[in-house]
């Protein structure tokens, strides 16, 4: 193809060819795309956005992959995986992060130096960037309350320094969900002194609760959709006999409702049916919206 031969001429990191996206997301679903590019540096990831914009070939930047869902039809364009910019800096209680490193490696770690504010995240399947993107968080916490800046590529290809309070961090959302053109380079992440003891126990009792409440043993993306208001989302998918439903192998969880997993050879089409069904009959039965936490991607 003749833009992966053009992005090969760049020299500007890893690429593959009609890649599997299945290999890509957690859920285990979906097509094909043209081709992923893994970026070595910030300037590699520069030259290869100019190169894709100038030939008006689509991208999509992703993490890993825990909050999408690919059609099983082929992604007409390039899918760049941020794993490269992978830079991890620990000066006292200050932690400078690349997009590209494990959110839940980064909590296990900080909880091994006694480094307490980034428990929520120990279950969590996302990369950084990923993270800051969706304002990750369990447990009452989320990325915007340790997050103190991070380093974001403007749609001009520019390099610049956004704050928290730039940052627009709400439940479930940031600025970069509502400017699809930034994409996070590097996080700097203000965690506290705390006691290692009290932090691994911590960690160590939710993890036996997400065992015994989620279904982890199955290919899922977590909560599909949004705690509303005063309410939980699983609640009201039980609520309408929606536990154990299926479209395929795309399953509603029998241990929770607001997860759908895998059950095999789900499809993205079968996943995103199921998905848009219970979110109609959840409005239509209880006259509530549910919002979908996970992205379609065409």
């Amino acid at each position: 193809m003749e833009i992966i031969t053009k992005i090969k001429k760049l020299n500007c990191g890893e690429v593959l060819e009609n890649v599997d996206v299945k290999k890509y997301t957690t859920y285990k679903a979906g097509g094909h795309a043209w081709g992923l590019v893994m970026p070595y540096t910030i300037r590699d990831l520069q030259a290869l956005l100019k190169l894709l914009n100038e030939e008006r070939v689509k991208y999509k930047i992703i993490g890993k992959g825990s909050n999408l869902i690919f059609s099983d039809k082929t992604y007409e364009g390039i899918l760049i995986s941020l794993s490269g910019l992978d830079n991890l800096i620990i000066r006292d209680n200050t932690i400078v992060v690349g997009a590209g490193y494990s959110l839940m490696k980064l909590a296990l770690k900080t909880a091994r130096l006694g480094l307490s504010g980034l428990e929520f995240a120990t279950g969590i399947p996302a990369s950084i960037g990923g993270a800051v993107y969706m304002n990750a968080g369990a447990y009452k916490s989320d990325m915007g309350y340790v997050v103190k800046s991070i380093r974001v590529l403007t749609p001009e290809l520019e390099v610049k320094t956004m704050y928290n309070h730039e940052l627009d961090f709400h439940y479930r959302s940031s600025f970069l969900q509502k400017h699809p053109g930034y994409i996070c380079l590097e996080a700097t992440i203000i965690l506290k002194r705390g006691n290692v003891e009290e932090i691994t126990e911590l960690i160590n009792k939710r993890k036996s609760r997400r065992l015994e409440t989620q279904p982890l043993e199955y290919p899922s993306a977590g909560s599909v959709f949004r705690n509303p208001e005063g309410n939980f989302a699983g609640a009201l998918i039980e609520e309408i006999g929606y536990k154990g439903k299926h479209i395929g192998d795309a399953y509603v969880s029998e241990k929770h409702a607001n997860f759908i997993i895998n059950k095999g050879n789900a499809s993205g089409d079968d996943i995103k049916k199921l998905i848009l069904e219970i979110r109609d009959q959840v409005k239509k039965e209880k006259n509530i919206e549910l919002k979908i936490e996970q992205e379609f991607v065409e």
